[in-house]
């Protein structure tokens, strides 16, 4: 756990996004197997999420497979399928005790059925927790979550429950600066107090967002790191978090600071 001076001249954000990249990379470079890069990267990740709820960090969301990837062996695919499964159990555990939330963002529709049974078990049995949420991105892409969305306008509107000019309505403000559209509640962060990342990581050195988050992305701050995720631990993380700090985020608007709105300071 860090102690109170690492961490007290931190601007904190209130949701943390991270791109996992560079396991297979990692793997490769030390002369070890894919897998082994995908197990060590996942173990990166729990102690990322562990470090970020240590600090006062909200939401975490990792990506850990896109829509896209369904196109990897069938090897690695069932890897990865059996290491959710695992991170589930794992993280539920700790859920419960820490009181956090565990939300699945992307299709359950494709998913083996073990996961996805274990995915609706940690989603029920955290459902009214509000402390911390960890969204957890599987079979997910950001074009995906607008097109499911969007069907889901359809239907409401076909009902009789929206109309055209609905969509254009407030919802609340993001950091009290951006609108929030009603748009939000139809995607698959809805219902959460910071649905919008302040912070988006991506390991790896890799600079671009491949469509994640395509939406709630408008705003939120980047991060490139250069190391491969299993390097990214506490240390590299907390980097993030300072080069975070020193951002003047205006959202469009003046250079005037009010950090209140959309951070908050370490305890």
């Amino acid at each position: 756990m860090p102690n109170k001076q690492e961490t007290t001249d931190l601007k904190i954000p209130n949701h943390i996004a991270i791109i996992p990249d560079g396991n297979r990379r990692w793997a490769k470079s030390k002369g070890l197997p894919t897998l082994m890069g995908h197990r060590t990267g996942f173990e990166a990740a729990n102690k990322d999420i562990e470090y970020a709820r240590d600090i006062g960090v909200h939401t975490m969301t990792l990506w850990g497979f896109s829509t896209e990837n369904w196109n990897r062996t069938e090897e690695e695919v069932k890897y990865l399928m059996n290491l959710f499964e695992e991170m589930i159990e794992k993280n539920l555990k700790k859920a419960i005790k820490q009181e956090a939330r565990i939300i699945h963002l992307g299709r359950k529709d494709r998913i083996p059925e073990a996961l996805r049974k274990k995915i609706e078990n940690a989603e029920e049995k955290t459902l009214n927790f509000t402390k911390h949420t960890l969204n957890m991105a599987i079979d997910y892409g950001g074009h995906d979550e607008i097109t499911r969305a969007t069907q889901k306008i359809l239907r409401d509107f076909k009902d009789g429950k929206i109309t055209s000019d609905d969509l254009y309505k407030e919802d609340g403000k993001y950091a009290g600066k951006y609108p929030y559209l009603i748009f939000k509640n139809y995607l698959d962060t809805k219902d959460q107090p910071y649905p919008y990342p302040d912070l988006l990581i991506r390991t790896s050195g890799e600079q671009r967002f491949s469509g994640f988050l395509s939406w709630q992305m408008a705003y939120s701050e980047i991060y490139f790191a250069k190391v491969h995720m299993p390097d990214f631990g506490p240390k590299e993380f907390k980097k993030a978090i300072e080069d975070y700090s020193r951002r003047d985020r205006r959202f469009g608007g003046n250079s005037k600071l009010s950090t209140g709105d959309y951070t908050k300071q370490a305890n």
